[in-house]
């Protein structure tokens, strides 16, 4: 498995006060619950297989037609 990448998230108190209390009902750091609701939002998309791979999801390149 690939090393997990570092990102920083800047988001509102507000919303990150929410988060947190979410993620200890569910028995969760934050981190887990963000990462959690993003992996469950990016495969509702169609965007991530089922074994975590990000789905090429780019249109097939048109093919020219001669005239």
């Amino acid at each position: 498995m690939a090393p997990r990448k570092n990102y920083p998230l800047r988001i509102s108190p507000e919303l990150y006060a929410a988060l947190e209390k979410w993620a200890g009902d569910e028995l969760r750091s934050v981190n887990a619950q963000i990462e959690f609701l993003l992996t469950q939002a990016v495969r509702k998309a169609g965007r991530l297989g089922a074994r975590g791979e990000a789905q090429d999801t780019a249109a097939p390149p048109q093919q020219e037609t001669s005239d």
